[in-house]
């Protein structure tokens, strides 16, 4: 299974296409591919967002579906959807 993620140009949060080809800012609303007509359209799509200026670099990543919840298999891919990898609390003299 596979998904689109790219990066919104306006501010550069990571979006993934739903199935309406719209971008969403959340891993779960975005929309799980298992067809090849299914890729070819929405990245149609996410080539027309790019020279519409709304998003860059629109790829596709594998991910698994467990328990209802999208997961993204490459370790870069989920840093990308859930955040950082580092621990906020941990920083020493930070704020």
């Amino acid at each position: 299974m596979q998904m689109i993620i790219a990066s919104r140009l306006d501010d550069g949060r990571v979006v993934f296409i739903d199935a309406a080809a719209a971008w969403a800012d959340s891993i779960e609303d975005g929309v799980v591919l298992e067809s090849q007509a299914e890729i070819d359209r929405l990245m149609g799509e996410a080539t027309q967002a790019v020279e519409d200026c709304v998003i860059v670099e629109p790829y596709l990543i594998e991910v698994v579906v467990e328990n209802g919840a999208r997961r993204p298999v490459e370790a870069r891919e989920a840093i990308r959807a859930f955040g950082p990898s580092a621990r906020t609390d941990q920083l020493i003299g930070r704020e």
